[in-house]
């Protein structure tokens, strides 16, 4: 790769043209080496005739992506972070400090060490696409920005904004950077240079501005007095706190770093608090796991789905059959992405309800300024529906998300085939259902493949793309590619019993059930997993957004199927004649409004069940182990002896994505590699011969302990 091609100096009369292209590469990044060549390119202006200078790159839709992640995963030492970082603020502060102005002509992401350049530039224009992002992610990282971000934007935009940018991680477009005071401008991409460039001429006479954040109207100045910023500050770490259940340090550093330098007028006392913090934050596990579980997602999308070369198809139109909620969900983001969409159900209110949903939720982006009412508009119209199979033979894939019920989805998809061209892939979207068994309905079996997502669909990250017995590789391909142009992390899956996510997460949920048997209170058992653990939300809050009559009914399918290792209590069984049905009845576990919110435990369940009232006599490690240890004992029979997936990545990948397991732990087999196979098999143990076979450790785990492998080896 040649570095002095990547930033390349072009000369514009007056005016230097600084142009970033990081060649062999499809992204802009600042690797050390990037970095070392922009401080020689600004030595360069620097010494040179120019009265002003433009930053511009020449990706199609990239600015500047980030500092180079794969150097601060090989960092292991505080003192290799203190020389990286020092040194990046070192030729930041060069280019701020140059004698000519600087700006900084924004097209396409610019996120993380990216803004913070543009911080340093003394203007910023972007462009109107939207493309264009502009934001400091870094505590998605478990760090926090280190190369003056927490310094500069708050001087740029005030704390307040700055806050919500780099605590919650965000990135804003180029409308909101303006209304921030982010970027001075915001033109069309057509006209980026061109404009740039004569701002740069025009405000060469004029020099350098320092520009320092200006609060408007009586109250905003109020705001930035020390009382006021106090309280704000503290209404900052409380929720957050209350948001991270405090195990992710990097957003409260965040916070702490700004409230110590906002006001500073010593950039670098400022800038070495910064550092202080950055290094602190980067050292932890939590940002080890976090940067592993970005590689997890971001190496999805240089996979196919399948070995070899085998291409997918492209898929320009598909169907959705059962229109509902789901149905609508699915249609919502296939649309959202540029894919035309028919909706087929069996009745007009269906396809209604259906249409409604994927129309309500491009409203909710409407109110939101996400989108404006032309977009809306040209959204909605990729979007239709009907009863009959008009136009299914034009279609590239079928998705079929009808009632899980196996003869019926079998008749349904025979109807279906009958009516598409034979290429056409059919997917259905079952969440228990064989796919080998339900492919014997279509005629060529080799086009069916499963395509499991999960609720709901628009937030839901992930999607199981099962592959039947008979599914072929260009069937799971396209299947594959289709789910990651719908903007999903999909994860090829062979048939079995729940697939992978659900396969794992049944015992867990089940064995939430065994503690309410055993004394154990809703509160305690929701609470130890949610903020002792980190899930996202306890098991008993999870049956109640699944669904308890669904949860009994998988619950069935599972022990049908596995046997000892799936033992459904009693009170589950009495959880099924008592009409609780969780969120969607507004009677579960809890109770809920008309609105879904949930309100408080219905104490009336254990009394309902035949309980006594709990004890809660089980220690918070006994009650967390009882429900992760077997879903690491299933996860470790998926992965190693029935080959469900092939990778600890897929795991690990899948149920953060799936169930949302705490992304800080780095997943469901990072964690068991930091517990231990043998702890976790010594404790397997003793749980069944207190409690049953359904915790006996399976033959892979117990060969893992035997000679102390790690899933990750």
């Amino acid at each position: 790769m040649s570095i002095q091609e990547s930033i390349r100096l072009v000369s514009k009369g007056d005016i230097a043209l600084i142009e970033l292209d990081l060649v062999g590469e499809k992204v802009n990044k600042l690797s050390t080496p990037v970095m070392f060549r922009l401080q020689e390119v600004v030595k360069e202006v620097a010494a040179g005739p120019f009265k002003a200078a433009v930053i511009i790159s020449r990706k199609p839709s990239i600015f500047i992506a980030g500092a180079d992640i794969e150097e601060i995963r090989a960092m292991k030492k505080v003192e290799d972070y203190r020389v990286a970082v020092t040194k990046a603020h070192d030729i930041f502060n060069l280019l701020e400090d140059m004698r000519i102005p600087v700006i900084a002509a924004i097209h396409g992401a610019c996120m993380g060490g990216g803004c913070e350049m543009s911080l340093a530039c003394d203007y910023r224009i972007a462009s109107d696409d939207p493309s264009t992002k502009i934001g400091l992610p870094e505590v998605k990282l478990g760090i926090i920005p280190g190369f003056g971000g927490c310094v500069r934007l708050p001087r740029a935009i005030g704390y307040q904004a700055a806050l919500d940018i780099i605590v919650q991680g965000k990135a804003v477009d180029s409308r909101k950077a303006e209304k921030l005071g982010l970027v001075d401008r915001v033109v069309h991409v057509s006209t980026l240079e061109e404009v740039a460039l004569k701002m740069a001429s025009e405000v060469a006479a004029k020099g350098k501005r320092v520009k320092r954040f200006k609060p408007k109207g009586a109250m905003g100045a109020v705001m930035e007095l020390s009382p006021a910023r106090s309280f704000v500050i503290g209404k900052w770490k409380d929720g957050t706190r209350k948001q991270t259940g405090g195990h992710y340090p990097a957003p409260l550093k965040a916070i702490d770093v700004i409230e110590k330098t906002y006001g500073f007028s010593n950039r670098e006392k400022a800038l070495a608090t910064e550092l202080d913090g950055f290094c602190e934050v980067a050292v932890t596990d939590v940002s080890k796991n976090l940067i592993n579980v970005f590689y997890l997602m971001e190496s999805v999308k240089k996979k196919t789905g399948v070995s070899g070369d085998v291409k997918a198809r492209p898929v320009k139109s598909l169907a959705v059959l059962g229109a509902g909620t789901m149905g609508g969900g699915i249609a919502y983001v296939a649309a959202d992405k540029g894919i035309d969409v028919r909706m087929k159900d069996i009745n007009y209110a269906a396809v209604s309800l259906g249409l409604k949903h994927a129309r309500d939720l491009w409203d909710k982006l409407v109110k939101r300024k996400k989108i404006d009412r032309y977009e809306f508009n040209r959204k909605m119209s990729r979007v239709s529906g009907g009863l009959d199979f008009a136009g299914f033979g034009q279609l590239d894939v079928v998705i079929e998300a009808i009632v899980e019920d196996m003869n019926i989805k079998k008749k349904v998809i025979a109807d279906t085939a009958a009516h598409c061209k034979p290429e056409c892939v059919i997917a259905t979207n079952t969440s228990s259902l064989s796919v080998t068994e339900m492919a014997k309905g279509h005629p060529n079996p080799a086009n069916f493949v499963g395509m499991h997502f999960f609720n709901p669909v628009h937030k839901m990250p992930l999607v199981e793309v099962i592959r039947g017995e008979k599914s072929s590789d260009e069937a799971v391909a396209t299947i594959f590619e289709l789910s990651k142009r719908m903007g999903k992390l999909p994860v090829v899956v062979k048939d079995g019993p729940g697939f992978l996510v659900n396969r794992i997460l049944v015992p867990y949920l089940i064995e939430a059930a065994w503690l309410l048997e055993d004394g154990m209170s809703i509160e305690t058992v929701d609470r130890r997993y949610k903020k002792e653990f980190g899930m996202p939300m306890g098991p008993f809050t999870l049956m109640d957004e699944i669904g308890i009559d669904v949860c009994i009914k998988v619950s069935k399918i599972f022990n049908e199927s596995l046997g000892e290792r799936i033992m459904i209590p009693p009170v589950m069984k009495k959880l099924s004649a008592s009409g609780r049905l969780g969120k969607k009845n507004r009677k579960g576990f809890y109770l809920y409004d008309e609105k879904g919110k949930q309100l408080e435990i219905d104490t009336t369940v254990y009394t309902d069940l035949g309980l006594s009232s709990p004890s809660d006599k089980l220690s918070a490690d006994e009650t967390i182990r009882r429900g992760i240890f077997p879903m690491i004992n299933e996860a470790a029979l998926s992965l190693i002896e029935e080959r469900i997936v092939e990778t600890p990545d897929e795991v690990d990948l899948a149920m953060i994505t799936g169930t949302g397991f705490p992304p800080f732990r780095g997943g469901l087999l990072r964690y068991a590699d930091t517990v231990g196979a043998k702890l976790i098999c010594d404790e397997l143990e003793v749980l069944a011969g207190k409690y049953g076979q359904r915790f006996k450790p399976c033959t892979p785990l117990k060969n893992m302990a035997k000679t102390d492998r790690k899933f990750y080896s």
